[in-house]
């Protein structure tokens, strides 16, 4: 199954010179979707993984289903102000101003193997700090892996030394 084909491109979005690539389409077609999810565990299971962390929002949708078929269990890493414990936070700089990453304090273990999970890879920035947030933690970041990985932007190359699979790459 080719899976690019549901993927929606949308031009000119969220602003002019933009080509954004749509996964809804590829979410609400369940044979896509099952396949996009085999894909995506398939060159994990042999990693010594032993947890998923899932980046806000969207790498939601695909940590849990990711972290069963490696029989793990999945780490919310969120935006500033989501989670209800003590949290530990990573900030780091956008195009435009700054950002924050947050996840519960104490939910890794020292030396626990973590994947990286979400949905598009584009310049790194967001995966990058929560590869950070994980390694202040006292966890070993596994590796990264994503739907789609946007090539152009470079993001593979800032997640450097770590591994970076992708299912679809434009």
């Amino acid at each position: 199954m080719n899976l690019a084909d549901h993927i929606r491109p949308i031009p000119d979005f969220p602003k002019p010179g933009i080509l954004f690539r749509d996964i809804t389409p590829l979410l609400a077609h369940p044979e896509a979707l099952a396949t996009a999810l085999r894909r995506l565990a398939a060159p994990w299971h042999n990693a010594g993984i032993t947890a998923v962390a899932a980046v806000e929002a969207r790498g939601f949708l695909f940590a849990t289903p990711l972290a069963m078929a490696l029989g793990v269990g999945v780490i919310p890493v969120r935006k500033p102000g989501k989670l209800p414990a003590d949290t530990i936070a990573h900030e780091y700089d956008l195009e435009y101003g700054r950002d924050r990453l947050e996840m519960h304090r104490g939910i890794l273990t020292d030396g626990a193997r973590v994947l990286v999970v979400d949905d598009v890879l584009a310049t790194g920035g967001t995966a990058d700090a929560c590869t950070k947030l994980i390694e202040a933690a006292g966890a070993v970041v596994a590796g990264a892996a994503f739907l789609v990985e946007l090539e152009a932007l470079g993001g593979r190359n800032r997640l450097k030394p770590h591994r970076v699979e992708s299912v679809i790459t434009y």
